[in-house]
Parts: C-alpha cells; structure tokens; sequence
C-alpha cells in the first residue's frame, strides 16, 4: 500500500468517527459481535496462515492466541456497557451544591501495530478494546507474518463496516507512512529499539502512546523449589513458540544446591522435544526467519551446552538448548534471547541475585520458584518489572482482570479487560 492509499484510510478512518456512529453502545456491541463471527468463521484460516508462517501446531495456535482472543471479547462484551456510564464523582466546596461527573468519550483514529511472534493475538486483543472504547482503527501487522496479516485482513474486510477499521500490510515504508500520521493514539508491541523511534514520532503529534515492549525476563529458583514442577514449567515457558515470546522465561539463576538437579531435570524436559522426529518436524514453531536463526546460533556458539544446540538452517529450526555457566560478558547474556535457549546460572546468595536483576533494566516479566512466601514477598517487594508469577510462568498474560503491559524499558501503559478500554 502506497503512501497516497495509506492517507486516503486514515482520512475515511476519520471521517467515519466524525459521524459520532462509534459513540454509541449499539453500534460497539454490533462491530464486537460481528467480529467475533468473523474470527469463528476464518478460524480454520488463521491456524492455516499461524502454520504457514511460524510452524505453529493448531492446539498451539488456540491456545496460546485464538482462544485468549474469545476470553478477551467473552470479558469486554459483558462488562462495557457498566463502563461507558458516566461516573459521579464528590464535588469540591466551591462547587457545591452542583453535581460533577465523568464523562468518558474515545480518543477517535487509533494506529494498532503488532508483531509477527503472536500474530493472531496481539492484533485482535488490542484491536478489541479499541472498538469498544469506541474507537476507529489502523491495523498494522508485521510484514514477517504475512499469511496471518492477510488473514486478519479479510476477517476485518469481511465483518466490520467500512471505515471503523482499516489493515495496512507491508514493511518499514508502509510504517514509517503511518508513524507520520496524526493518530489520536498508538499502540505498539514490539521492540524497545522500535518503540523508541514510535514514541519519538507520536511525540511530534503528542499522540498518546501504549508501548508493549520486551526485555530479559529472568527466573529465581530457590533450594525449596519443587524442582520437577519447576523444570517442567519453564520448559512450557520457554518452548512455546519456540521461545519467541516477549514473557518468555529469558534465564535461569538457580540456587547451587538444587542447580544439577534443575539440570537434569530440564535436559529430560527439553529433550522430549526432539526426540520425536515427526513431532519436531510437524508441530515445533520456527524460527521467524533466517536473520534472527543465524542470531541465535550465533549465541550457542562457545557455550556449555547440556543438551540441544543443533538447528535445521533449511526448516529454521533450533533444538531446545540449555546453557551452562553462561558469565555476564557473553553475547547470550548480554540480549534478549528471544528463542528456544536457556542459560542456568548457579547463585549463592538471594541477595545478590537481585542486587543483580536490579542493575539490568526493567524486565517485562519475571518469575520466582519457592515454597518460601516471605521470599517471595521480597522479591515483588524489591525488584521493579512487568508483571510475572510465583511457581508458573507466562501465564498472568492469560487474565482480562489484571493488566497487562512494562515498565521502564518493557513498556509504558496497560492493557486487557477494563485498561484495554481506559
């Protein structure tokens, strides 16, 4: 879509909002209603096109995005209604005997722009507090999911009517076009590097901003873990998706009296994988593309290896690979993974542990196996991140009644359930 095509959206995005339609409850719970037909009706569609472009098995496929994508609108579609009313609130003494309320109203054009990891799901979750917020839309999926994003297309294309949501497809042109567009607001997920040069670029309009970012989202094991739990869920953490997942548990600092135990563990966890030929073959997602394979092999190359390593450069697939005694100074260490590698680091002292979690910046997410609640107080207490679990991982993504969204470098603002709307 050329530069003129993209204007021409924007303008009868615009133009559909002036007609004050969006404002109404009706017309909300009918674009929902119809939406959520859309996505039933091309649900065979979007596993075929999640297939095409990450691998992605259909059980993964629903989920981990399809059916977190019916929770949310299941969620917002009961409640917006009691949202929408205006609120009343105490007026002050000046203002008395008066009666004072807040009204809330949308922002109006709305830029949506997702990543290629989770298509399906980070497309239509925002998308759906948009519409019910009253809202018109931009979509813009990433150009590295393209089967997905032409999925989306035809869904919106077929279900909504004209001028309340609009998809751009393409690459950089397309979105440095959008980013120069005067949105009432964006909302981005992606890279922290990305999201930099988004908020620099609302920041000229002083659009608004929500930025979903990522980060190294570490993992706490402490000497009271149930250690077999543990194995098995961060290799769930890890390997969904083939560890493309921006909570995906990034590394592992382990208490040294259980860390060969963890080891173990985990190398029998991991190595279920591969050891069937046709599951990893059929149902094990790939690696995005070729730059971002040839990052991760990169990373293993030097390291203690327990088990993993390989990678198929034709399928683009990588063995779930566990790390040993990854110091500070290596390249695995030093980024966000973003892949299916996990390094296990020994500690001594709790303490240090976070003392060093601290000097890093601040993580998407976080996770900490103990039986000890008095530790895990502390760490809530004293380590600043996203949002995480105790004894689980990935999985406070999953609610529409608790926020979702970084802090300091993995983000800025909230999202799902009633934030989605705010």
């Amino acid at each position: 879509m050329n530069h003129k095509e993209i204007r021409l959206k924007f303008e009868q995005a615009s133009a559909f909002f002036a007609t004050n339609q969006t404002r109404s409850y009706d017309f909300r719970r009918s674009c929902l209603e119809a939406l959520e037909r859309g996505i039933r009706s091309h649900e065979k569609g979007l596993y075929l096109a999640l297939k095409k472009d990450l691998n992605k098995s259909e059980h993964e496929a629903f989920i981990t995005e399809i059916s977190l994508v019916y929770g949310e609108l299941s969620y917002i579609k009961k409640r917006f209604r009691r949202w929408m009313r205006p609120k009343t609130v105490l007026p002050s003494i000046a203002q008395m005997p008066s009666s004072v309320r807040v009204h809330p109203e949308p922002y109006g054009v709305c830029l949506i722009m997702s990543p290629w990891n989770y298509p399906a799901l980070l497309t239509l979750s925002p998308l759906i507090g948009a519409i019910a917020a009253g809202n018109v839309c931009l979509l813009k999926p990433s150009a590295y999911s393209p089967h997905t994003s032409s999925a989306i297309a035809t869904i919106v294309r077929e279900s909504l009517p004209e001028g309340v949501v609009f998809v751009v497809e393409g690459g950089r042109a397309e979105n440095e076009t959008l980013l120069d567009l005067p949105f009432d607001y964006t909302f981005f997920t992606g890279s922290p590097t990305v999201g930099r040069l988004v908020m620099e670029k609302a920041s000229r309009h002083l659009t608004p901003v929500t930025l979903e970012l990522g980060g190294r989202s570490p993992v706490i094991v402490d000497e009271s873990a149930d250690i077999e739990k543990t194995a098995k869920r961060l290799t769930f953490g890890k390997l969904t998706n083939a560890g493309q997942t921006c909570i995906a548990p990034n590394h592992v600092f382990v208490h040294r009296s259980v860390a060969d135990q963890l080891v173990e563990e985990l190398v029998q966890n991991f190595s279920r994988t591969f050891d069937s030929e046709e599951h990893y073959r059929k149902d094990y997602p790939r690696i995005v593309n070729r730059k971002h394979f040839d990052r991760l092999m990169q990373l293993i190359e030097g390291q203690e290896i327990a088990v993993g390593g390989q990678g198929d450069s034709e399928r683009l697939q990588i063995e779930p690979t566990v790390l040993l005694n990854s110091s500070k100074d290596s390249p695995v260490m030093a980024e966000e993974i973003f892949g299916p590698i996990l390094p296990v680091i020994p500690y001594d002292s709790l303490e240090d542990v976070i003392a060093e979690i601290k000097t890093e910046p601040k993580p998407l997410a976080l996770y900490f196996f103990t039986k000890d609640k008095e530790r895990a107080q502390r760490v809530i207490d004293e380590i600043s991140y996203g949002g995480g679990c105790i004894n689980d991982c990935l999985l406070h993504i999953a609610s529409p009644y608790a926020p979702f969204g970084g802090v300091g470098n993995s983000g800025m603002g909230r999202y799902h359930g009633v934030d989605s709307f705010r």
